[in-house]
């Protein structure tokens, strides 16, 4: 399912957003975050690519970078600039411990060669539009959620913090991040699950 390059993007994020995490923690909680970032990514990842697989649409997750630093076309880095990974640790040393930066992916999408006419139309084999990107985006919003749902149930408040986090952050609409897609490809539906969302950390901050 993940080619070398998404593999390396996960396991990367996981391992940078785990050491942010656990930075001011002396409970020595690295390994336990580390499982709980991998089940999210891997659980957000799934559910995108099954959407995105769905829809006839070939979808690569990737680490979130940013390759222009200004307004005129040769302020760019020469490579991209890894900016979720710095924000976790950067944002958790200025809050000193209290803020926890998780978006650290992206994705990108193009049609399957086989993008069946018969079931999106004679012309849109050859197309994605911005709702469907902002659909297979919602959809991994929507799972992230549920995990932070289960975990609670469970009786893993932590966990469920952590998805909760993991989706408020990724919902800024924002350069690439999630909530970018899903603003532009559907306001009403951002509306939406930036409302269940930011219930959600409320929930967690006053009741978790």
């Amino acid at each position: 399912m993940f080619n070398k390059e998404e593999t390396i993007s996960i396991l990367l994020s996981a391992l940078v957003l785990a050491f942010a995490i656990s930075l001011f923690d002396l409970s020595n909680l690295f390994l336990i975050f580390l499982v709980y970032i991998l089940i999210i990514i891997l659980g957000n990842t799934f559910f995108k690519k099954a959407t995105a697989n769905y829809l006839d649409i070939k979808m690569n997750v990737k680490l979130w970078e940013i390759k222009q630093w200004g307004y005129k076309p040769h302020l760019r880095f020469k490579k991209g600039f890894p900016l979720g990974l710095i924000l976790a640790i950067i944002i958790k040393i200025i809050s000193l411990g209290y803020a926890d930066w998780t978006a650290a992916l992206t994705f990108d999408v193009k049609p399957k060669t086989y993008r069946a006419a018969k079931r999106h139309g004679l012309y849109a084999y050859t197309e994605i539009s911005e709702t469907q990107i902002g659909v297979i985006a919602a959809v991994g919003i929507g799972s992230t959620l549920l995990f932070a749902l289960f975990g609670y149930i469970l009786g893993y408040p932590d966990f469920a913090k952590l998805a909760l986090g993991y989706a408020f952050f990724n919902m800024l609409p924002f350069s690439n991040l999630d909530g970018n897609k899903i603003f532009f490809g559907s306001k009403t539906l951002w509306i939406f699950l930036e409302t269940i969302v930011l219930i959600g950390v409320l929930v967690a901050i006053f009741a978790i």
